[in-house]
Formats: structure tokens, sequence, C-alpha cells
């Protein structure tokens, strides 16, 4: 038996992930030719990543011509609907400081703060 040529390039396996909606999460793997970029990735996944915006590999954002290695996770981000800033602060206004973060649980008899 031979070994293959230098011509020869395993394929490689990526997995695309996104989110549909809030608190949802859907993944799919993928098989594909060693050189694959993120745009042809997403093509050949179909309709996973038509109305996402950014576009990352493991929390690290990417341009679609980024060519992938072999166990890469394709993360599709949808845009924010609010400012996290904006949000923390209409949270904190509704429910207090002191009710939320690391003052939500404090032990029985603890100084106030810890």
């Amino acid at each position: 038996m031979t070994a293959p040529g230098p011509a020869y390039s395993a394929p490689i396996r990526v997995s695309i992930t996104w989110s549909p909606g809030p608190r949802k999460t859907e993944a799919m793997a993928l098989e594909l030719p060693a050189g694959t970029t993120v745009q042809q990735a997403l093509a050949a996944a179909g309709q996973a990543a038509q109305d996402l915006h950014a576009v990352s590999i493991w929390s690290h954002k990417v341009r679609r011509d980024h060519v992938l290695q072999d166990g890469d996770r394709i993360e599709l981000c949808r845009s924010l609907q609010v400012d996290p800033k904006l949000a923390r602060r209409r949270r904190f206004a509704r429910q207090g400081a002191r009710t939320a973060g690391l003052f939500a649980r404090r032990r029985p008899g603890a100084k106030p703060g810890y």
C-alpha cells in the first residue's frame, strides 16, 4: 500500500454555530476539503448565514476569506438589539444595584459588599 502523494490532503472537519433567536442555538458539522475559506463553508451550509453580520472562529472575529483549519468552530453572530451598557443601566434602575451582581446573595451576617 502506498502513502498518498503530496497533492492529496485530508478533508477538514468544522462546525458552524448560530443563534436563530434569544436563548436558542443551532449547530451543523461539515467535512470540507483542505483550503476551504469561511465564505465557502457558509455557502456549503446553505441558509445558515443569510442575514447574519459578523463571523468569528472560536470567538475571534475573522474575515470571510479566512482559510479554515481542522477543528475550527465558525460562529455566526447576530447584531445586538440593545447596547449592553444601556441594558445594564436599565436593569439596575429596575431592580437596584444591591440585588444584582456580587451583592445578590450575601451570606447571613456578612459585611456589606462581601
